[in-house]
């Protein structure tokens, strides 16, 4: 296997600590150790402080497994694998399903590894473009296209990163009954679910609408805790989930258990967890929604459905990687040009999940002022 440069990963590794403040993070602001140990239960908070650090069971811990379940309609604890984040998810779903013949069909843009696993893996990739002009929505017409004898899996992200955006209902019963009946795999990327502006837009999930659907999750977006490098799959396919749990025999075997402890305390808790990340997350959109309408005509911007990250364009007529460069070097704010998630035009992740995003933002429009005039 051999695996491109991770765009992204290498873009955030050389400026992500050396910038004083993250205006294109995608997750929202990490809780503490105590903000979390405040939520356990008393089974939580007595599992943490006897916690031994030894081998953990290699699928998850049995708890942790049936409380992610919980999450799903119709998914039982024996039909969720626990990883170490989902980046281990989705590398060995990859190379589970798919060799050298196989076909896959990816959105773009995405998250790199999402297409790059899978032509490693020796399958080949259909790109299906989100636009713009089309407010990121995806295509049914442009996936029917795509689809083949040897198509295995269809893979679509809801919401979208790096976009933001949610595909209404009908779109998404569209997109199951396609690969239902083209027996193509459908998996969804769902790690920022809970995270929707309106709760009515929440989609049902990959594992809950089909047997062999298969469903991503992750503690790093929605639930604000990346530091636990806890993630999961989630599939009613029994065969599909036993040759998961002998990939990763040669990945990570287990996972960290005073992770695992610490997400189940999360999970169970999840309530007044969720309830501080969508406030932080919609009270810091709204403040987008002022600058990008005093700048429009240099900025351009889909407003998100979901997740707490979005990709505008710089229409003025400026390289957009000349503009983030500026922008760390004048201001210590760092943005993520939108070529590291294969994106072409001029557009840029912008992430409001952090506190400090009010502070970030205007320093990014004192530059854009210094740059372009005042608004």
């Amino acid at each position: 296997m051999r695996l491109a440069e991770f765009a992204l990963e290498r873009y955030f590794a050389r400026w992500e600590f050396n910038a004083e403040m993250l205006l294109c993070a995608s997750d929202v602001e990490g809780w503490t150790a105590s903000e979390l140990l405040a939520l356990a239960d008393p089974d939580g908070l007595e599992r943490w402080q006897n916690l031994r650090l030894g081998y953990t069971e290699s699928a998850g811990d049995p708890a942790l497994r049936a409380e992610i379940a919980s999450l799903y309609e119709k998914v039982e604890p024996d039909d969720v694998l626990v990883f170490s984040g989902a980046e281990e998810a989705i590398f060995t779903l990859h190379n589970v399903l798919l060799g050298p013949g196989d076909h896959a069909i990816v959105v773009r843009p995405a998250y790199q590894s999402l297409a790059e696993v899978a032509r490693a893996a020796g399958a080949e990739v259909t790109r299906i473009e989100l636009r713009e002009s089309a407010g990121w929505r995806l295509d049914l017409d442009e996936v029917k296209a795509a689809l083949r004898p040897e198509t295995r899996l269809i893979l679509v992200n809801e919401p979208h990163n790096p976009t933001g955006s949610l595909s209404d209902r009908a779109t998404f019963d569209g997109l199951v009954e396609m690969a239902a009946d083209s027996g193509a795999r459908l998996i969804v990327d769902e790690v920022y679910r809970f995270l929707e502006f309106d709760p009515a837009d929440r989609l049902p999930t990959g594992a809950d609408v089909s047997e062999h659907g298969v469903s991503i999750g992750v503690m790093s977006k929605s639930f604000a805790l990346a530091g636990l490098r806890i993630g999961w799959l989630a599939t009613r396919d029994r065969e599909l989930m036993a040759r998961l749990a002998a990939f990763k025999d040669y990945t990570t075997i287990c996972n960290s258990a005073p992770s695992e402890v610490l997400a189940l305390i999360a999970l169970r808790g999840r309530g007044p967890l969720l309830e501080r990340n969508r406030a932080l997350v919609l009270s810091n959109v709204a403040r987008l929604d002022g600058f990008f309408a005093r700048w429009r005509g240099t900025f351009d911007w889909v407003r998100p459905r979901g997740g707490s990250i979005g990709f505008p364009r710089l229409a003025a007529d400026v390289p957009v990687d000349r503009f983030c460069e500026g922008l760390l070097e004048r201001t210590g704010v760092l943005l993520a040009p939108g070529q590291a998630f294969g994106a072409d035009g001029n557009y840029f992740r912008i992430g409001f999940g952090r506190r400090n995003m009010p502070e970030a933002l205007a320093r990014l429009e004192d530059y854009a002022t210094s740059r372009f005039g005042a608004r």
